[in-house]
Order: C-alpha cells, then structure tokens, then sequence
C-alpha cells in the first residue's frame, strides 16, 4: 500500500480521537482504506511462506518448491 494512503489511515484515526471526530464521508473512507489495507495485508500473508529461496555460494538464488 502506498505510504500516502497509510499516513491518510493514520490522521483519520488521529482525527477520530478529538472532540470533532469524523464527518460522514470521513467515516466511509476511513473504512474503504481500511479494508484496503486488510486486503492486501491478508494477500502478503497467504503468499510470503509457500516459497523458500537458498542463495548459492555463486550467487545465484533457487526456489524451492513443497
């Protein structure tokens, strides 16, 4: 996710915690980056144990399969 969109999640939230807290709008995206976030969040996780990568002393990188 881009570091934009993070420091968006990250003053949404800020903004929630004051006496004003969020405008309607706010809230709806607020909860679509979010989601956003959890998304990707879950697909990094999924997909970053089903391989394992040996380097060789040449340098050279293998993948190994299960």
């Amino acid at each position: 996710m881009e570091k934009a969109k993070i420091d968006r999640i990250n003053a949404l939230a800020a903004k929630a915690k004051t006496e004003k807290g969020l405008t309607p709008a706010e809230l709806a995206e607020q909860k679509a980056l979010r989601e956003e976030y959890l998304t990707e969040y879950r697909r990094a996780l999924r997909g970053g144990g089903n391989e394992k990568v040996v380097l060789r002393e040449d340098g050279t990188k293998v993948i190994l399969k299960k």
